[in-house]
């Protein structure tokens, strides 16, 4: 662990940010917080955290920042605003944005820290709330190496598999090609057990036996148990609405660069679909539906049973 007596900003205190803040507190860390609700704070503040009023209050007290924000329209004034972190970066300091972003943001806004002489990274995270919560996170960061080992111990603290990827702008890509694959591959998963149904399976069965195919034996089938199998995706693991905003960052990543991107635009189309429908705050895999609807087929299994399959060899 890094000096305990380091003082740390963290700004955005939602629910992956509450439980990464706490873990630094855990860790020894004094924290210097902010969020557009003062009452998210207030486990953080209760454990003798510092509340700043603005995200440049946070910037003036602490050589190390971290944002957890939604995404890029919201990083935007945290960074750029008149009471934003650059109004008060102090020299030599170190901002790590741990949302998922837009590669432009996060190099222009660690371009104009460099002018100040501080360091930007762009820093996402995956896990989800419960490697948060257990400081089970991979870190994938970008930008100056050496700074990244100086802060590396303090990343430590919230996550365990803190990784430097490469320059500025180099971790959003990695999160983004990480996130849209899983988006992407979803979408094809709803296709092919349209067709299985359709052709006279039952779904379960269905499910059950192409587990134990090369894909399956990845665990790639066992994400479909918890919403897909059972047709449940109220409360949401992670929502439609966070979903669309990574989505849409990765085919605008493509289009920026001129890649082709069928299927990921094709799976934008179909958040966009089922965001039509009202399903914003819905699971993320909630678009599943559509491509059932169009096959005129049902998904509808016992829990019960869907458990029964993972639990035949030792997965829960």
């Amino acid at each position: 662990m890094s000096d305990p007596a380091m003082k740390v900003g963290f700004i955005g205190l939602g629910t992956m940010g509450a439980f990464m803040a706490a873990n630094l507190q855990k860790a020894g860390h004094q924290l210097v917080i902010h969020d557009v609700r003062r009452e998210a704070g207030a486990n953080r503040l209760a454990a003798d955290a510092i509340w700043a009023d603005s995200p440049k209050a946070v910037a003036e007290q602490c050589e190390v920042i971290f944002t957890s924000l939604p995404g890029p329209k919201e990083v935007e004034p945290v960074a750029f605003g008149p009471d934003g972190i650059l109004a008060g970066v102090r020299k030599g300091a170190a901002w790590f944005d741990l949302t998922t972003n837009s590669q432009a943001l996060v190099r222009r806004f660690a371009a104009a820290l460099a002018e100040k002489g501080a360091h930007g990274f762009d820093a996402p995270v995956s896990g989800g709330p419960k490697g948060a919560e257990t400081g089970r996170l991979a870190i994938w960061v970008g930008g100056d190496r050496a700074i990244y080992e100086k802060y590396k111990p303090v990343l430590d603290a919230f996550g365990d598999q803190a990784r430097y990827i490469g320059p500025i702008g180099s971790a959003t890509v990695a999160k983004l090609v990480h996130n849209m694959a899983g988006y992407a591959i979803q979408t094809v998963m709803a296709e092919v057990f349209s067709m299985g149904v359709k052709a006279g399976m039952d779904p379960l069965e269905l499910w059950s036996a192409v587990r134990q195919g090369a894909l399956g034996r990845r665990r790639t089938f066992d994400r479909l148990a918890d919403q897909f199998m059972v047709d449940h995706y109220d409360p949401p693991a992670f929502s439609l609405k966070l979903a669309h905003k990574d989505v849409s960052l990765a085919v605008s990543m493509g289009r920026d660069l001129g890649v082709p991107m069928r299927l990921c635009n094709l799976t934008l189309e179909e958040i966009n679909e089922a965001l039509n429908r009202g399903w914003e705050n819905l699971d993320s895999r909630v678009p599943m539906k559509l491509q059932l609807e169009r096959a005129n087929v049902t998904v509808r299994c016992d829990p019960a049973a869907v458990q029964a399959v993972l639990d035949t060899d030792g997965v829960s």
